[in-house]
């Protein structure tokens, strides 16, 4: 299995460690955990992400992806930021269909990931490697933008301001961030379909279908 590594921050190189650092190391953001993308999807790749994510973790950080998937749409892509000695600490999965509102492809990154990663951040286009005080603000003072049922449980989502082109939300699930970042950004309206989010890292549904990798997660767009 091919799997690519690099920063969560920037997408940058990194370098493992070594006899002077314990630590994986990128140029620009110093000591980070490694973001880790196999270069293909199927069901044998998504276990070992699951294999990953369940290892040895109190509180394993949840795989999210639609479940039901929207009509046509397929799984694309599974990443996870962490090494066997800080654990994972965060996980996303790609899904890519047709869009909801205009013609053409539609790609969905859905992320979880605790404080301080920064893996959203960098596809939500947003500076730092968290939302920042202004999105905690706005989330105790402004009603939601959206909602997703995460594990059965309605989540509210924010959106954050992000380039041209996407659209992102954010919210809390499970004690962890979770960020839907979108491409174009109509495809954020996926969300007007009381989308669900089941955790693979729990179970796999049979009916699962597995597409050519993501442009987006594997940073080729």
């Amino acid at each position: 299995m091919g799997v690519k590594i690099t920063c969560p921050r920037c997408g940058g190189p990194v370098r493992s460690p070594d006899l002077m650092h314990s630590d994986w190391r990128c140029d620009s953001d110093g000591p980070v955990s490694p973001f880790h993308v196999p270069r293909h999807i199927d069901g044998k790749i998504l276990d070992v992400a699951r294999s990953r994510v369940l290892a040895a973790a109190s509180r394993p950080v949840p795989l999210w992806c639609p479940w039901p998937l929207p009509a046509s749409w397929l799984v694309t892509g599974v990443g996870w930021v962490g090494d066997d000695r800080s654990g994972v600490r965060a996980a996303v999965v790609a899904c890519s269909g047709p869009g909801p509102v205009e013609h053409g492809p539609a790609d969905v990154l859905i992320i979880a990931e605790e404080p301080g990663v920064g893996l959203g951040p960098r596809f939500a286009g947003i500076r730092g490697p968290d939302p920042g005080t202004g999105l905690t603000d706005e989330m105790r003072n402004t009603a939601a933008h959206a909602w997703v049922r995460a594990a059965g449980h309605p989540t509210p989502l924010w959106v954050v301001p992000s380039p041209e082109g996407r659209s992102a939300y954010v919210g809390e699930a499970c004690g962890l961030w979770l960020y839907v970042i979108s491409w174009p950004a109509a495809a954020g309206f996926v969300l007007a379909e009381d989308l669900l989010l089941h955790d693979l890292g729990e179970s796999v549904p049979t009916q699962l279908r597995f597409g050519a990798p993501s442009p987006y997660l594997h940073g080729e767009a």
